[in-house]
């Protein structure tokens, strides 16, 4: 069975970054009605930030873990789980201080498991979670995906950098962008990315 792994940060109940993230997932699974959306919504439902308990449980096989440890590492399990058995993820994320959500910065730090979703090897490190096809939805006050604002989009360049890290490379992003701009820009802006979802989800 298809797996979509919906991931949505924002924490404002009207957001943009969610509510096109959730209809690009529900188009995904139109195009693959035997596939399943798994959603985690990370504003809602945070998770916890890695600390000194974790970072000692995920040095130990799970066996060696205490029962502490291995309580601090459970969800983490989880989330690494649900990564590797999607086929595609669909992020939503709006642009905050230049990057993402620290939502999904955690969410992040929770799936990059060495030996589990990347490996070291003598030539270097080895994504283990591939052959996944990322959306990442975007929405900005500003415009970040070109002109002389897009050296400060620094949410593209790091989730490419991360995913990549982990071993996915398809990535496409839609942007919603110059939401800032008054109400009509920011309607044509979302026609824009209603659009790029259609076809996206046509082309799955």
């Amino acid at each position: 069975m298809s797996s979509i792994l919906l991931l949505t940060s924002s924490p404002r109940s009207e957001s943009l970054s969610t509510s096109i993230a959730v209809e690009l997932a529900d188009k995904l699974k139109a195009q693959n009605p035997g596939s399943v959306v798994v959603r985690r919504d990370l504003a809602a439902n945070p998770l916890p930030h890695i600390d000194d308990l974790f970072t000692a449980a995920i040095r130990k096989p799970p066996e060696a873990r205490t029962a502490q440890e291995a309580a601090a590492v459970k969800t983490s399990d989880e989330l690494v789980n649900e990564l590797l058995a999607a086929d595609s993820i669909v992020i939503g994320t709006g642009l905050i201080n230049f990057n993402i959500y620290s939502s999904l910065k955690t969410w992040i730090d929770n799936v990059a498991r060495a030996g589990l979703t990347f490996k070291y090897t003598e030539s270097g490190p080895v994504g283990l979670a591939t052959g996944k096809k990322v959306y990442v939805v975007l929405a900005s006050g500003g415009v970040y995906s070109q002109g002389p604002a897009a050296g400060m989009n620094h949410a593209v360049p790091y989730l490419k950098s991360v995913l990549g890290f982990l071993g996915i490379t398809d990535i496409e992003t839609i942007y919603v962008e110059g939401l800032a701009f008054g109400p009509e820009v920011a309607e044509k802006a979302i026609g824009a990315a209603k659009s790029r979802v259609e076809e996206l989800a046509l082309a799955a």
